[in-house]
């Protein structure tokens, strides 16, 4: 979910309106809503087209207002220009069908895209968003996938400083690696938790990290079983294993779910790893206006989203010390919400979240008929006015207004 420079938030669908039966094809479209909830785009399947068929964690806004989506079903990159009129081709850019499912996008301050491929563990950069220009990094032709030159396994999300440093994180490990976009050659790895996903740069280019199996030997040992569930059952078990494993997780679990947040050096701060706080399973994390930190909960439990002071203490209530909640101890809840992926702040400082699933046992056929379509989430949930408004879209790091 990004939003555009007029306020209006973009969505990407998992799946289209009436395929919550089950989770064996990512088929869903593109949505937009205005700023106060209107949906602006045409009903029932939203608009379709470029190559679009079921957008992962992977949506990016240009300086034009372009939507740049990454694809779970097609395995492709959609372009829509600022209203919904696709710019890339039907199939979507593949480039020959090199890439694998996709997952994180993001548009840097001087035009180019970045994006990776957690099928291929590769990273994909298109200088000014050209996509006749690509070029490939990080590609392992070793056929083992723990000898990737990057050390990605699975990676699932990215994001660049203010040094132009992209960081990207990894879903099968505890490994955050960071190059120079002008250099992706030059490699570092910092160790965060286990299971990374979103990861956010505040204005002073602290970086947070988003691990869904936590920072304990527990979440080492769940990160394994799903490994395993690859070799075993393939893609489908392996999905199965992740979301038991996120989704079961409760408040004072072990592993919980934690948030690692480095330094620019690439040190953790004195107060890393942040657990507890109402953070069960994170999955994405957004900074508003205030340089505090809001946080999103994959989770079968009543988990809510949750707000972290970020290092600007001035701007949180008194006492509050950085990395320390804001929100209620189980988060900030209701809103019909449920199990939530991406959240994000808007430029009046609105709070969206999206409703990625509903009940996921109905998405693998483990309910009776009756259930079968309670699978997929509906809808997202806005909280107007909670967080401090940044500018919008969100180019690199966040900007006040």
């Amino acid at each position: 979910m990004m939003f555009d420079s007029e306020g209006n938030a973009w969505v990407g669908d998992n799946f289209i309106v009436g395929a919550q039966n089950a989770d064996a094809l990512w088929d869903g479209n593109l949505t937009k809503f205005a700023p106060n909830g209107k949906a602006l785009s045409p009903s029932p399947l939203g608009f379709t087209g470029g190559g679009v068929g079921g957008i992962g964690f992977g949506l990016a806004i240009d300086s034009h207002d372009n939507v740049w989506g990454t694809t779970y079903g097609t395995k492709a990159i959609a372009k829509f220009d600022k209203n919904g009129k696709p710019l890339s081709p039907p199939d979507g850019y593949n480039f020959g069908h090199q890439l694998g499912q996709m997952q994180g996008i993001i548009v840097t301050p001087n035009g180019d895209v970045w994006t990776i491929d957690i099928e291929h563990a590769q990273v994909i950069h298109m200088p000014q968003g050209d996509p006749a220009k690509a070029k490939f990094f990080c590609q392992n032709k070793t056929g083992d996938p723990l000898k990737n030159p990057c050390k990605l396994l699975a990676p699932f999300h990215l994001a660049i400083d203010q040094q132009d440093r992209i960081w990207i994180s990894n879903v099968l490990s505890d490994n955050v690696t960071r190059f120079p976009a002008s250099d992706p050659s030059k490699l570092e790895f910092f160790k965060a938790g286990w299971s990374g996903s979103g990861i956010a740069i505040d204005s002073m280019g602290n970086v947070w990290v988003c691990n869904r199996s936590g920072s304990s030997e527990r979440g080492h040992a769940k990160i394994l079983e799903a490994m395993a569930a690859v070799k075993v059952g393939g893609e489908h078990d392996f999905a199965k294993v992740l979301v038991d494993m996120w989704a079961t997780q409760r408040p004072g679990y072990e592993s919980g779910g934690s948030i690692t947040v480095f330094r620019p050096d690439g040190t953790q701060a004195s107060f890393s790893p942040v657990s507890g706080e109402g953070i069960v399973s994170p999955w994405a994390i957004s900074v508003d206006g205030n340089d505090n930190m809001w946080i999103s909960n994959l989770a079968t439990a009543s988990a809510g989203i949750v707000q972290l002071c970020g290092f600007r203490t001035e701007r949180c209530p008194p006492g509050v010390k950085t990395g320390e909640a804001i929100s209620p101890s189980v988060g900030y809840v209701g809103g019909g919400m449920q199990m939530l992926v991406d959240i994000g702040i808007g430029p009046a400082g609105d709070v969206w979240v999206t409703n990625n699933w509903q009940y996921y046992p109905a998405d693998l056929g483990q309910v009776d008929e009756a259930l079968s379509t309670l699978g997929a989430g509906q809808g997202v949930t806005v909280f107007f006015g909670m967080g401090a408004p940044t500018k919008a879209p969100l180019i690199g790091p966040p900007r006040q207004r």
